[in-house]
């Protein structure tokens, strides 16, 4: 049995956090695999250094060095503490080197090798952390590893194969014998040799990845939530943890507005139904949530309701553009090209409606901008928008429902300026001014989520 657990900055932001985490790999049972992320605020302090003009490298290095050696030096002692510190200086002498690259401007890969660092250090510190208790235990990063990544910087996407493939020589043989890899998260190789990052909250996603290449029993994401919620409780005081769902909610969820799970985790674990539990390592007892292809049917009419706020609705008009598909490629390549995530399309005749991030506007336009002014009649954006995702097992199956949710919807004296329905089959999305969005998620809650 391989359980691979995956522990985020918060669940190693101080000796206490470490130590706890630390002692849930231990008290694991069969073989275990932990892929870690940096410590809290790590990876923001490194990107700040890059953003901030004229910060000196040795100031940057010396706030990680104080963070990662104190923590060192309370949990460690004698040989243990004097081999972490030369594993350790060793590191830190890397990453001075990485960042007085003088030919860092040329290199488009860059600051992915920056946002990365921070791994390479917490990986190292829990390793000798479990070594002190008495586990045999190494620090691998992504690259000994043998993750490989392909696409452009900050933007990378795992090769599974090619990951499996060497997971299975340089990780596996290791658990066999007892040990427990340590591995990085959050980023993995490109072809070049060159760290390439999964994106922000990537490190979930660096979990699963591995997961999947060593077939594991099980993915253990371990956080400070205790799982996924029937709503979010800052706005829903009564939410409830869910304890049981399938892949497909988890992943709506995750992409559509909870935020307890990165959204590219669900699929590496998917694609071999390698059941994944979400739980909180600040209440280890906690039972968590459990996510696998199947589970028990219940008779709520929805799971959850999450929303996303900070969303615009940009609506390009042009005549007959239902009957122009070149077009509607053409509209869709011009987003694409500005890198922006779309949420929700919508079309008409003559019209596309597509939803995306309020901060991505400007980029977005000015790349729609670049169309034949001739194909074009008007681009039209609608700010302050919120996406409600309303998520229940085979939603779309059960006849009425979308007639009892967009009545509760009038209920809460909210118009509904967007709907995407019919992709999935457990979800109901649509788009509501964000003033509306909190009035519409306690209505939804409230009549539809069980207790």
């Amino acid at each position: 049995m391989i359980t691979v657990l995956k522990f985020g900055g918060t669940s190693l932001g101080s000796a206490e956090a470490i130590l706890r985490s630390a002692r849930i790999i231990a008290n694991g049972e069969g073989g275990r695999v932990a892929v870690v992320s940096a410590m809290s605020g790590v990876t923001n302090h490194l990107i700040q250094f890059i953003e901030t003009e004229g910060a000196q490298a040795d100031e940057a290095i010396a706030v990680l060095v104080n963070k990662h050696t104190e923590v060192a030096n309370e949990l460690l002692s004698g040989k243990l503490l004097k081999n972490f510190t030369t594993e350790f200086d060793g590191r830190i002498k890397a990453l001075r080197g990485v960042l007085n690259n003088k030919n860092r401007v040329d290199d488009p890969y860059f600051l992915d090798n920056i946002s990365s660092q921070g791994e390479r250090l917490s990986t190292l510190l829990l390793s000798y952390v479990l070594r002190s208790m008495g586990h045999e235990s190494v620090a691998l990063t992504s690259e000994e590893a043998g993750i490989h990544a392909t696409g452009g910087p900050m933007l990378g996407t795992a090769d599974l194969s090619k990951t499996s493939a060497a997971l299975m020589m340089s990780v596996k043989p290791l658990v066999l014998k007892g040990v427990i890899p340590i591995i990085t998260g959050f980023y993995g190789r490109n072809e070049e040799g060159k760290p390439l990052t999964f994106g922000r909250g990537g490190s979930d996603y660096s979990g699963a990845v591995v997961a999947n290449g060593l077939n594991a029993d099980c993915l253990e994401i371990w956080t400070d939530v205790d799982g996924f919620m029937s709503a979010d409780p800052r706005i829903v005081p009564e939410a409830i943890v869910i304890d049981e769902m399938n892949f497909g909610e988890a992943a709506e969820l995750a992409y559509l507005g909870a935020k307890v799970l990165h959204p590219r985790t669900i699929e590496p674990v998917r694609m071999k139904n390698i059941p994944l539990k979400v739980k909180n390592s600040f209440k280890p007892d906690c039972a968590g949530t459990v996510i696998h292809h199947l589970r028990a049917s219940k008779n709520d009419m929805l799971r959850s309701v999450a929303m996303k706020a900070d969303l615009s609705i940009i609506t390009v008009s042009s005549s007959e553009i239902a009957y122009k598909p070149r077009m509607v490629a053409r509209i869709i390549d011009k987003i694409a090209d500005a890198g922006v995530v779309v949420y929700a399309i919508s079309t008409s005749l003559s019209t596309i409606a597509l939803l995306i991030n309020n901060p991505d506007v400007k980029e977005t336009l000015a790349h729609l901008n670049l169309l034949d002014k001739a194909d074009i009649e008007r681009i039209d954006v609608k700010s302050n928008m919120a996406l409600i995702c309303a998520v229940g097992d085979d939603l779309l199956r059960r006849c009425g429902v979308s007639a009892e949710i967009f009545s509760a919807v009038r209920e809460a004296e909210a118009n509904v300026e967007l709907i995407s329905e019919g992709a999935s089959d457990v979800s109901l999305n649509f788009v509501v001014p964000t003033d509306k969005a909190v009035g519409v998620v306690k209505v939804l809650h409230s009549k539809f989520v069980g207790g």
